[in-house]
């Protein structure tokens, strides 16, 4: 990751905010190389220089938290992993949105703020006008998003007003649109100093619609598999599926400068896809599409698992959600090597009926095969939960937290969000955007509030980095052995005594870099961390 986007200020108050807060350094810290990061020959560490140098770091963030600027900058600035939890349609920003309907001659329908291709009608007006016209701009921009919605409405008011903006710009988040929308995401990573995404889509999903309705449904799914599977009819659609990913690249890289002197910080985010089924959709366009994904998955390394999308509370959603886990269930067996995640849990008693509260979370994860939860709000509902969370800490399956979203559309927050039971019956949680470019928010934002609500230091937050790229859908073997309770991560031994960013790791260690994306990614963040920290402790804000 490129490590020029931040902003330098002089450092105040950094010995104060050490003596502050308690922390005793050992005398090598005293004496700590502060060097930049653009050294030639940074000074190497040991694990005891390492752990003082994250200490000081931890007092200044908590010198600062009372500075909103400040802990804004310090938010950006630091590395941040991998966002797992992101929908490629809602998290591009709204203002792309409506550049795309402006570009391609779209018109907005003024009842409803809908955008449809042209030419325009009665009752609809040029998406153009918007350059003229800020008032509609800014109306547009609150039909599309939920930037200033009122948070004195009823409670399901959020929650509706968040899923109807999918359909209000769906005409320019079609699959032609992708590599355009994987540039403002991608972008928007990088500048957060992210490094890696996992972001959501519908692939080829015109193409899966009709296989659906040819093969139709049968409540043996094993008959559904064999009417999809024969005469080449998936691999037919897998091959779409995949020329279809062959556009976005390209257009991702055009509209992102790749390869030029111009290139966009996006360029420097490994982005893979997450394939998703429409939970809404009837039977037969559920299966088709998670068996889709799943091929996918193992054929194409763009392409990393499944989840399934859209309201948890709508009416088929709910009645067949036991289907679906059988589903998953059956193809898990199909295709053991696809990864799954699974949007579970995005409910309260406001939403649904207590029986539909006891079990989403428990069946995803036991019999959906779910690998990472979404969300996961409603635990305190679900049947046995302390239970549940012991089979997830033990089992390794995460929590994607999405906290901004979840206050908007569930009005779900602070002490009444279970973010803190996960974090302490040991699940493995990570912080992700959702839907930024709806929400209005970013993934430093988020980082940022989880330190505020929950007082997180920046040792934890530093580990929810780590879990991040830990429990990314990348194949290959870790960099890390296991976890300790006082220092979390510890790294293989072909690797121990290694720094990141300081230097040539050894043949052992390189030889696990070069052979596993996943080690890899975690070796950037780690040196991505050293230089950060470094940075703080010299030049800080």
């Amino acid at each position: 990751m490129s490590q020029n986007y931040v902003r330098r200020r002089p450092l105040k108050g950094l010995r104060a905010s050490i003596v502050g807060a308690g922390v005793v350094l050992v005398a090598s810290a005293v004496t700590l190389p502060l060097a930049s990061a653009d050294a030639a020959k940074p000074a190497p560490d040991s694990e005891r220089s390492t752990i003082a140098r994250e200490q000081q770091v931890a007092a200044h963030l908590e010198h600062i938290r009372s500075d909103p600027h400040q802990l804004r900058e310090f938010m950006r600035a630091m590395p941040k992993g991998a966002d797992l939890h992101n929908h490629l349609s809602g998290a591009a920003s709204t203002r792309l949105l409506i550049d795309l309907a402006v570009q391609n001659g779209m018109c907005i329908e003024e009842g409803s703020s809908t955008a449809v291709h042209g030419p325009c009608k009665d009752g609809s007006r040029p998406a153009s006008d918007v350059r003229t016209d800020s008032a509609f701009q800014e109306k547009l921009t609150r039909a599309w998003s939920m930037k200033d919605f009122p948070q004195n409405k009823p409670s399901r008011a959020g929650h509706d007003h968040f899923f109807a903006t999918f359909d209000k710009f769906m005409a320019v988040t079609t699959s032609d649109f992708n590599g355009k929308l994987q540039a403002d995401v991608a972008n928007s990573a990088a500048r957060n100093h992210q490094q890696y995404l996992e972001t959501m889509i519908s692939p080829a999903f015109p193409q899966a619609a009709k296989l659906a309705k040819q093969v139709g449904y049968d409540k043996d799914l094993a008959v559904m598999h064999e009417r999809l599977t024969a005469g080449g009819k998936l691999d037919r659609l897998v091959n779409a599926a995949r020329a279809e990913a062959d556009n976005t690249d390209r257009d991702f890289r055009r509209a992102a400068q790749c390869g030029t002197t111009s290139a966009q910080p996006g360029c420097t985010v490994e982005t893979r896809f997450i394939s998703h089924a429409l939970r809404a959709l009837a039977p037969a366009d559920v299966f088709t599409q998670l068996e889709l994904g799943m091929a996918l998955a193992e054929k194409d390394r763009r392409f990393v698992g499944i989840n399934l999308v859209q309201p948890e509370d709508d009416k088929n959603a709910l009645s067949n959600y036991r289907l679906h886990m059988r589903m998953l269930g059956f193809l898990h067996r199909k295709y053991p090597d696809a990864h799954i995640a699974l949007h579970a849990g995005e409910l309260t008693p406001e939403l649904v009926e207590p029986k539909d509260l006891a079990f989403h979370i428990n069946e995803a994860v036991r019999l959906g095969h779910a690998e990472r939860i979404g969300h996961g709000v409603d635990l305190k509902q679900e049947d046995l939960p302390k239970k549940l969370l012991h089979t997830m800490a033990k089992r390794g399956v995460a929590l994607e937290a999405n906290l901004t979203s979840n206050e908007q559309i569930l009005q779900v927050s602070g002490k009444d969000h279970p973010f803190q039971a996960y974090r302490t019956a040991g699940v493995p949680v990570t912080l992700s955007t959702d839907d930024p470019g709806i929400s209005h928010t970013d993934i430093s934002r988020e980082y940022e509030r989880a330190s505020t609500t929950y007082g997180l230091s920046y040792p934890e937050l530093k580990g929810i980095a780590r879990t991040s790229l830990e429990k990314a859908f990348l194949p290959g073997k870790s960099l890390w052995n296991g976890k300790t309770p006082k220092r979390r991560y510890i790294p293989v031994a072909r690797c121990s005594g290694q720094q990141p960013g300081a230097g040539d790791p050894g043949a052992r260690c390189q030889a696990l870099l070069d052979s596993s994306p996943k080690a890899q990614q975690e070796w950037e963040l780690e040196a991505s961390f050293r230089n950060f920290e470094r940075r703080v402790l010299k030049h800080c804000w």
